[in-house]
């Protein structure tokens, strides 16, 4: 959506380290980073960075109404925009750090999925230990974790460091194939038990 890419551009420019892309994700990337929603139960997953929600529009679909969806946006402006566009999911204007204080002041069980739509290599490393500790903390034993990196940030310092951290908190993580029909182009990290 043409306001979307204004409104994404807009807060990038203010905050580029926070936002971390001039442009919402396709839904390609979308299909490919919600893809361990679950079909069936009662499932209770967990959004971090959902920006104008093309993340959240298919967890919703994957859901069909089931479960416990809760979003974490920090940015205010587009926390406001995501509760007008999707009044079933549970937005909550706050830190990804409080994970877990967030799940327990809603008398919920620890997370089954976690989607992330973080641009993890723009934190520096103590941001980056101090959400993937929450983000673990947060998890059931045989939960999953996914997010995404664009290509471009391959050989940053920081992109490498993330990578082994996931290895390091996660015993299995899976490199999922490029999503070319994304601007820019992405891969997507399958992550399971946390450690």
């Amino acid at each position: 959506m043409p306001n979307d890419t204004a409104l994404f551009l807009g807060q990038f420019l203010r905050n580029p380290a926070a936002i971390g892309a001039l442009a919402p994700s396709s839904r390609h990337l979308a299909a490919a980073v919600c893809a361990p929603v679950p079909e069936k139960g009662e499932p209770i997953v967990v959004e971090l960075g959902p920006g104008t929600g093309p993340f959240t529009a298919e967890i919703q679909q994957r859901l069909g109404g089931r479960g416990h969806h809760l979003a974490v946006e920090l940015n205010e402006r587009m926390a406001g925009l995501l509760a007008e566009r999707f009044p079933k999911v549970d937005v909550a204007n706050e830190d990804a750090t409080r994970l877990g204080e967030l799940l327990a002041e809603r008398g919920l069980r620890m997370a089954d999925v976690v989607v992330s739509g973080l641009p993890w290599a723009a934190f520096p490393s103590q941001l980056q230990h101090e959400l993937l500790g929450a983000v673990t903390g947060a998890m059931s034993p045989g939960a999953a974790f996914t997010t995404f990196s664009y290509i471009h940030a391959i050989p940053l310092s920081s992109a490498r460091r993330f990578r082994a951290l996931l290895a390091e908190r996660f015993e299995e993580v899976v490199l999922g194939r490029t999503v070319w029909r994304n601007t820019p182009p992405a891969f997507v990290f399958h992550a399971r038990r946390p450690r």
